[in-house]
């Protein structure tokens, strides 16, 4: 994959390192030289103001997590910083904690929503936001040096971090009005098996709330398996088997948010935003417009612009969406997957935070979400994952530049084609939007069959 620059990366992704574990780049020789090259990358601040440097690792519920958080550790020890240790934690947790206790860095061993077979390796500067491009580059070039360890007395401490989960508890009803609650309210929170489970539930039953948590007994291989964002059938079924008002599901590291109501309708992520910018507009507290991706949805858009709210188009990516937020000085930005940024809260997406943007406008303004998101009238959207070679040139290829210029003409202004390459996975994402689900399934159907046929692989 390249950056923006065009420098080519070996092992850096939209979201830090990702892949099969045992597999490059998720091994443990690879990641314990990872860990002693982020250390010497990231630490140099640190030492040239005579401070010892400092770095936390959470992680997720995949039994692989135990396996890369020591070949991380060893890493960075022997580049002679210290490791705080908080245990299986929200992604956004390791981002805040990383502020409040204000070390160097925080890395995340999480691959997300994918299965547990996989796992990743992200990180996070010293303010709680990830990493630019050149410092990614950076520790990619410092992991070609030869391995070597600092003298015995300088070598890495590690330490764990006492009531790690209760501060993010904390953390996050700090980010809801004192004056409001949620009693009253029975929610249904899916934690996907994954990093939020023991804290997630808490968050909305310390505010009041009837919760039932489903999604809460991670056993090493069941995160995101058949739960979740990624799943959210089994949110539907599990707020109609309680006769809940809302159901709220996470992802796997807790960054990535679906919410459903009671009568089981979802609502994706660009709904959501939609929802949380009218009453930060409502409040005088947009400040701005709101940043999406490449992939939020023209209806979105249009929903958007009929409340005189402007809408800017990022790469998709939450890093890039919040890149986008810093350099207009906004406040909300986000991807319809539900990674979703309140950037006057965190610095960072934000499942649990972003759900109560959502819970605070529903009570303040006494709507449903039903009521707050009819203004958006999603287009249909049909995304296909077309395998290809690691490395094909698919910008090349005179065959994909006819049927993507072909589907462009036919659509017109009825709809939109986006190809993008997966930062995770051996695949070129085919993306058509249309007013009719019928135009989108077709051109989708059509473009991915022809990217296949010049790629050389089945469909």
């Amino acid at each position: 994959m390249s950056d923006r620059t065009g420098k080519q990366r070996r092992h850096f992704g939209t979201d830090g390192v990702r892949g099969h574990v045992g597999e490059e780049p998720i091994t443990p020789e690879l990641v314990l030289k990872l860990g002693w090259a982020a250390g010497r990358t990231l630490a140099t601040g640190n030492a040239a103001r005579g401070e010892r440097p400092a770095v936390l690792i959470g992680k997720d519920t995949r039994i692989s997590g135990y396996l890369l958080e020591a070949a991380l550790e060893a890493g960075l020890a022997a580049a002679g910083v210290d490791v705080y240790l908080c245990g299986p934690l929200p992604t956004p947790a390791i981002a805040y904690l990383t502020r409040a206790l204000r070390l160097s860095a925080g890395i995340v061993i999480s691959a997300s929503h994918n299965p547990f077979e996989d796992n990743g390796i992200k990180f996070f500067s010293q303010r709680g936001a990830k990493l630019p491009d050149d410092v990614e580059l950076a520790i990619e070039s410092a992991m070609d040096a030869p391995l070597t360890c600092a003298p015995p007395a300088d070598l890495g401490k590690a330490f764990r971090v006492g009531d790690a989960a209760g501060r993010y508890i904390e953390f996050c009803k700090s980010t809801f009005p004192n004056e409001l609650d949620l009693r009253g309210r029975k929610i249904v929170v899916d934690c996907a098996h994954g990093a939020a489970y023991h804290v997630a539930p808490p968050v909305f039953h310390e505010l009041g709330a009837d919760v039932i948590a489903v999604g809460d007994a991670p056993n090493g291989t069941n995160i995101n398996d058949g739960v979740g964002a990624t799943h959210p059938e089994h949110l539907v079924a599990q707020v109609r088997a309680h006769g809940a008002d809302l159901g709220i599901a996470l992802d796997g590291d807790g960054d990535r948010l679906v919410m459903a109501d009671g009568e089981g309708r979802l609502y994706d992520g660009d709904q959501l935003l939609y929802v949380i910018a009218r009453d930060y507009q409502r409040r005088g507290a947009l400040a701005g417009g709101v940043v999406g991706t490449l992939m939020s949805n023209l209806g979105f858009e249009q929903a958007l612009a009929k409340s005189q709210i402007s809408l800017v188009r990022a790469r998709v990516g939450d890093r890039y969406v919040l890149e986008q937020l810093m350099e207009r000085g906004w406040q909300l930005g986000g991807e319809n997957s539900g990674h979703l940024i309140c950037r006057d809260k965190h610095t960072t997406g934000d499942a649990i935070v972003a759900a109560l943007a959502v819970l605070r406008a529903l009570i303040e303004q006494k709507t449903t979400l039903a009521e707050a998101a009819k203004a958006v009238a999603l287009f249909p959207q049909r995304l296909i994952n077309v395998p290809v070679r690691r490395g094909w040139d698919w910008r090349g290829s005179a065959a994909v530049k006819r049927a993507e210029r072909a589907a462009v003409a036919e659509l017109g202004d009825a709809g939109r084609v986006l190809l993008r390459p997966s930062g995770t996975e051996p695949v070129l994402r085919v993306m058509v939007e249309a007013r009719e689900r019928s135009m989108a399934d077709g051109h989708a159907e059509a473009l991915a069959h022809a990217i296949a046929k010049a790629a050389g692989q089945a469909l």
